[in-house]
């Protein structure tokens, strides 16, 4: 799809694509059809026991008949960007010049639209190989705002789709992310400050800071994700794009008073409980 010798450059090419620019430069070694069933089933299991480190899901591995070492499942947990979430005193050291900023929605109530928005990532298996989906979310309605795909975890995707935002939805007054090195780094943060928006941050390993994300992905992955095998990239793209339109504009949501996300988020009627 990219053309090197076109007189556009390769940046407003990926662009166009709605593909990250990193994605473009990127060369791909392909992963073992082995790895790739294991890494398939250790997202749903993630999805089912997000406690679970490299030891217990290699036992969990073993007893769907997975024989793996422990250290495997640690590097592929590594590749796909998941961990076991649990409350942690944060001893980690953020990257060379990377803040990490303290978490601001503690009992804070969320009454309106664009007052948080939140951002993450997650694993999305394909029929043969993987790729990142990264997506932007108004805390109130639960409303996507916007979204991106990515075959690697860098920070340019991440940037891509909240600039988008920003541009649709105009800005919230406080952003969160976890600690991730993508929402740590100058060039993520930076379009934050910019912008004058409040940045806050999960502690280590709190999936209940970002709880209504993480929801999402569970969503969005027995809902569509597991029940397709894409081919490609651009397959998942256009799937995926799909369904979150139905989920924006035609999905009720019991914590929503059975409004969809739309609903909510253009005609709010009631506030949502504070964050836990």
């Amino acid at each position: 799809m990219i053309d090197r010798k076109h007189k556009l450059s390769v940046a407003r090419q990926a662009g166009l694509l709605g593909i990250s620019r990193g994605s473009v430069y990127y060369l791909p070694r392909p992963t073992p059809d082995a790895d790739l069933a294991l890494m398939r089933r250790m997202d749903e299991l993630h999805l089912d026991y997000p406690f679970a480190g490299s030891r217990m899901l290699q036992a969990l591995l073993k007893r769907d008949g997975f024989e793996v070492g422990r250290l495997h499942v640690a590097t592929l947990m590594k590749t796909m960007g998941i961990e076991a979430i649990y409350r942690r005193p944060n001893t980690s050291k953020p990257a060379p010049g990377h803040k990490v900023f303290p978490y601001l929605l503690r009992k804070v109530p969320i009454t309106r639209p664009n007052q948080v928005w939140a951002m993450d990532i997650t694993y999305i298996p394909m029929a043969r190989g993987f790729v990142y989906l990264a997506a932007v979310v108004d805390w109130f309605s639960r409303r996507v705002l916007s979204w991106r795909l990515s075959i690697t975890m860098d920070a340019s995707f991440c940037i891509e789709a909240v600039e988008e935002a920003l541009a649709r939805h105009g800005r919230p007054a406080i952003f969160n992310t976890d600690q991730g090195s993508q929402f740590t780094s100058m060039a993520f943060t930076g379009v934050l400050k910019a912008a004058g928006i409040a940045i806050s941050m999960d502690g280590r390993g709190a999936w209940r800071d970002n709880v209504f994300v993480e929801r999402l992905w569970r969503t969005i992955k027995y809902e569509e994700v597991y029940l397709r095998a894409y081919a490609s990239v651009s397959e998942a793209r256009a799937s995926l794009g799909r369904y979150l339109g139905f989920y924006n504009a035609g999905r009720p949501h019991s914590s929503l008073d059975r409004q969809t996300p739309d609903e909510a988020y253009f005609n709010p009627l009631q506030p949502i409980p504070a964050a836990a």
